[in-house]
């Protein structure tokens, strides 16, 4: 019923399975005990759906590998790819065709076979090139298109432990509401701009809005309007000045 409520709300049609059900070690940071929950996930196809509906999509390059490395993990023998770049390409506003690249390392994306090894299960110790090359287009789509949304997918968290904070979760109410987040129309013109200054979210708007906000900002689904408005009049001013 999770994943049907999830397709439903977001007009998908679930036969197409865009999300999967993910077993994971759901761990609670107050108490430090461990359960294991069933959580839904967009899967890479979901990504791949919302890039080709936004009508820029303009393809993929072939994923790029680094050199086999060989690991013992737990006492089992593995050979996988260093790391894996993944280049998508969207066509901007101006009709000019922009390239968005990702990188990622088999190490820091593969999922184990249990809490207590650091052996990968089964599909990332038979598959270690199509997974980790899934990662990577992951996390390429989500630079060309911040407005698809920031979450992981199942294909990045499979065997992962979930660590979450214990939260008040009373109504709020009216006078209390939540602020706005930031709209999709202000993300895209955030990406845009940055495409046409060279820059990108993780390593120069993110940081930036960090800098400003007082607070770390990591995606930019943490950004409410007011902050993304701010953000992006402050890059014009310094696109403006550059000039």
């Amino acid at each position: 019923m999770m994943a049907l409520d999830y397709c439903r709300a977001r007009n998908l049609d679930p036969l197409l399975k865009p999300v999967h059900l993910v077993p994971m070690s759901v761990k609670d940071s107050k108490s430090g005990k461990s359960e294991w929950r069933d959580v839904v996930m967009p899967g890479i196809g979901l990504y791949r759906i919302q890039a080709d509906r936004s009508g820029d999509y303009a393809g993929a390059k072939e994923p790029e590998f680094g050199p086999d490395v060989t690991l013992t993990l737990t006492g089992v023998e593995v050979t996988a790819p260093q790391w894996c770049k993944y280049t998508v390409s969207k066509r901007m506003p101006s009709g000019e065709i922009v390239e968005f690249s990702a990188k990622e390392y088999w190490v820091e994306n593969y999922a184990t076979a249990g809490r207590d090894t650091t052996a990968p299960n089964a599909m990332w110790k038979k598959r270690p090139y199509g997974q980790l090359a899934k990662c990577a287009e992951a996390q390429a789509l989500r630079k060309a298109w911040p407005e698809i949304g920031q979450q992981p997918t199942a294909e990045e968290m499979e065997g992962k432990t979930l660590e979450v904070d214990a939260r008040d979760v009373t109504p709020r109410s009216a006078t209390e509401a939540l602020p706005l987040a930031a709209s999709d129309e202000t993300l895209q013109a955030i990406t845009d701009l940055l495409s046409s200054l060279n820059k990108d979210w993780d390593q120069d708007f993110l940081p930036l809005c960090s800098n400003i906000f007082k607070r770390e900002i990591f995606q930019a689904s943490q950004l409410t309007e007011e902050e993304a408005q701010k953000g992006f009049s402050f890059l014009q001013k310094k696109a403006q000045v550059a000039a």
